[in-house]
């Protein structure tokens, strides 16, 4: 299972310390890095986050939750090319760092989240956390 942080700070302070978190493990990306497709699904019950990582080994995948935002960064080590001298008519995959930032609204338990990687497919999954704003509570009356 890919790691999952916990933050809790208030305002810019919370992207500056995820900045420097990935910072310290090497994982701020450059502006030729790559950028994994994504995909976001809200559901009823949660928010699902899904990235294509094929190559990614798990120990090189962070997942950071703070109030609001959730960052999934990580590395794909370039691969070896066996052909020594040969020229490549075609390269589309990519690789080295990436990170990755979903804003989130709504109310999402990050202590419960949870986060998978299967067959090159990161899934992290943030159950909700019930509305209570908005909601309409019956008061009983009594007599005295």
């Amino acid at each position: 299972m890919a790691r999952i942080y916990l933050e809790r700070r208030t305002g810019g302070e919370d992207i500056r310390r995820l900045l420097a978190v990935l910072d310290e493990q090497g994982m701020v990306p450059g502006p030729a890095e790559s950028s994994p497709p994504m995909d976001v699904i809200e559901t009823a019950t949660a928010i699902e986050i899904l990235l294509d990582v094929p190559g990614v080994p798990i120990d090189a995948i962070t997942v950071l939750v703070t109030r609001g935002t959730i960052v999934v960064a990580g590395q794909k080590k370039t691969g070896v090319c066996e052909h020594h001298g040969a020229a490549f008519h075609l390269a589309e995959r990519s690789f080295g760092r990436f990170a990755r930032v979903v804003r989130l609204t709504g109310a999402y338990d990050g202590g419960r989240a949870r986060a998978t990687l299967r067959n090159g497919e990161l899934r992290v999954v943030l159950p909700r956390i019930e509305e209570r704003r908005g909601r309409k509570l019956r008061i009983p009356v009594t007599t005295e």
